[in-house]
């Protein structure tokens, strides 16, 4: 039996000791030194912040949280050494410490989320961490680094250094491919989880089982590989995410509030006390946010998402790289500043065609972010071959969603504005020939 079966928490995973439950039925196994990582104040904050956020406003049982999903994850993270520790070259390769290293980083990999973390990351300002790096000041020091110290045995800045994609030999690209690649824990989790809470079955119609079943080693050693029996299944799952950006993640009333509290941050990031805004837990960071803006315009924004009454802003315009080519490629990526400022000129030129005045954060461009998603293939063995393909080569679907770029079929450029404008911008074609001087103005 290979040694990396011989690790606490894959003997207590079989021996069904020690276990905490979370959805859906699913059972965790909670070691001494699993829960002292766990119980830190530092990783208890993840139980506060919700791993969907705004998502909630449209799906409204989609409130799990980051702590749940690093459960899910770790756990996850059992089951691909389970079946790697027979794959002779992985146990070759993999020692148990290694192992261990990888479990760590897949229970703390979330670590450095904030409340609402991604919208305000995509808005890439320089004084906003990404959260990988805000992870760091966790990790290296304080409860977390001591218990990692001194319960596992582990340096801190090797988690570190595993997380931040700065792994360079043979066996810690391996890791990160499980940590990080076309089919790693992290997405194995939250698909699975995101689409269960949301209420929708799109995220769940992948034979997970037969994936992790089909795990080995690629061509080079260095990263996952499938064998031919997990192609379907693979399909599936590039499928599943396809349909989960599209109709949750980049649901049109999502991305309206996320226009929104983005535009409020941006409006609000110059008075805030960074360090320990993204310290905080959701509930407190709404607050920070709503005192911070006072009666000014942000405080508008955040009251129609966090008010007692729901007051989202309204799509007039919706522009797809296929239907709309022009103004999508005028728009998409373009750094926030430069959206902020087009939708203020949008406005001035709003408010004298509608001779009513539009106040500047009344109007919210959503445009597909600048960083795009990770395309998804990955190599398939094919036994009776003895020989290696790429995913893409072999499936029409892979071929179609994840060689070509991803993001064109999901994320569209979008135009929000406040409900009362709705119904005058919305008519008569007013909005293209408005959208097109105001991008004019810019160039």
């Amino acid at each position: 039996m290979s040694s990396l079966l011989e690790i606490p928490e894959l003997v207590e995973l079989d021996a069904r000791r020690g276990l905490i439950r979370i959805p859906p039925e699913l059972d965790v196994p909670l070691t001494w030194r699993v829960r002292q990582l766990i119980d830190c104040r530092e990783f208890r904050r993840l139980a506060r912040i919700s791993q969907l956020g705004l998502v909630s406003l449209v799906y409204p049982a989609a409130h799990h949280t980051r702590f749940e999903h690093s459960l899910g994850v770790f756990r996850t993270g059992l089951l691909y050494l389970k079946r790697l520790a027979r794959d002779r070259r992985f146990a070759e390769l993999i020692e148990p410490c290694d192992a261990e290293l990888f479990l760590v980083a897949a229970l703390l990999h979330d670590l450095g989320h904030w409340p609402y973390c991604h919208p305000m990351e995509d808005l890439q300002l320089q004084s906003v961490p990404t959260h990988e790096l805000f992870a760091n000041s966790f990790l290296l020091e304080g409860e977390i680094a001591d218990c990692l110290r001194d319960d596992w045995g582990i340096n801190p800045r090797d988690v570190v250094s595993i997380l931040s994609g700065k792994a360079e030999s043979k066996k810690m690209r391996v890791l990160r491919s499980m940590l990080s690649g076309p089919i790693d824990i992290d997405k194995m989790d939250y698909l699975m989880r995101d689409s269960l809470h949301a209420g929708v079955p799109y995220g769940r119609n992948f034979d997970q089982p037969r994936l992790i079943g089909s795990l080995c080693l690629n061509q080079a050693g260095d990263g996952l590989a499938i064998t031919d029996k997990g192609k379907t299944a693979a399909e599936l799952m590039v499928f599943a995410r396809y349909v989960m950006f599209s109709e949750v993640y980049w649901h049109h009333t999502v991305r309206a509030a996320t226009a929104m509290l983005q535009r409020a941050f941006y409006l609000l990031h110059g008075q805030l006390d960074l360090d320990s805004l993204l310290r905080s837990d959701e509930t407190e960071m709404i607050q920070q946010l709503q005192q911070i803006a006072g009666d000014g315009p942000a405080s508008e924004l955040l009251g129609g998402l966090f008010g007692a009454g729901r007051r989202i802003y309204k799509a007039v315009g919706q522009y797809s790289l296929f239907q709309e080519p022009e103004i999508y490629h005028r728009m998409a990526r373009q750094p926030y500043p430069w959206l902020a400022a087009c939708a203020e000129q949008f406005a001035h030129l709003a408010s004298s065609q509608l001779s009513c005045i539009v106040a500047p954060h009344e109007v919210l461009f959503d445009s597909p972010p600048v960083e795009r998603e990770v395309e998804f293939n990955i190599e398939v063995f094919f036994p009776k071959e003895n020989r290696f393909r790429q995913l893409g080569e072999v499936s029409p679907v892979v071929k179609t969603l994840a060689t070509e770029q991803f993001d064109d079929y999901v994320k569209r450029v979008r135009v929000f504005v406040h409900p009362r404008l709705a119904e005058s911008l919305g008519a008569d074609g007013k909005l293209q020939s408005l959208l097109l001087e105001a991008i004019e103005r810019m160039d």
